[in-house]
């Protein structure tokens, strides 16, 4: 009985460790559930074919979901002490680093936009624009932080790869 609770007790902390490091934004998180919540009580459909929004939504759920997971394995790969995503001990700046300076935030819009688009919502197109704006907060507050962290590289990475894939940087 006792090894039955220290191996659960083992395996919420592990559960709870690998939770704090999932880079999943909360502002994505509560505006998902805000899209399911509006499609609920007020339908808000979007137009055309049910087949087409099922492909396109679908190939954006798996972009962004390539997306994250390319950006989590570089990430890994490039770190050489613990992997804490909140407390890198190195500047990545390869592979979808090279891209784009928040490669896990565009994942997870593509996840975002796909799932309403699968949906056939059209309330995930009426409040994404909303939601970057908040989590752009965040963005710059992040980009703060390793601009301390790394003095010496990050203004020149900042200066050469766009903040969210090309759209005007810093």
């Amino acid at each position: 009985m006792a090894a039955d609770i220290s191996s659960a007790h083992t395996l919420a902390a592990r559960l709870k460790a690998a939770y704090e490091n999932l880079p999943l934004p909360a502002p994505v998180v509560a505006a998902m559930a805000l899209d399911l919540l509006l499609a609920r009580l007020h339908p808000l459909p979007l137009p055309g074919s049910r087949a087409v929004h099922k492909a396109a939504g679908a190939g954006l759920v798996v972009a962004g979901v390539g997306f994250n997971v390319w950006a989590l394995a570089e990430r890994r790969r490039r770190s050489t002490g613990r992997f804490e995503l909140e407390r890198p001990d190195d500047l990545v700046v390869t592979g979808p680093y090279a891209v784009t300076r928040h490669p896990m935030y565009v994942g997870w819009w593509l996840i975002q936009l796909g799932a309403g688009v699968l949906a056939g919502s059209s309330w995930v197109l009426a409040l994404l624009p909303a939601e970057l704006l908040v989590e752009h907060r965040f963005v710059v507050a992040e980009e703060a932080a390793l601009a301390e962290l790394f003095p010496q590289s990050y203004p020149g990475y900042a200066e050469r790869v766009p903040r969210y894939l090309g759209l005007p940087r810093a």
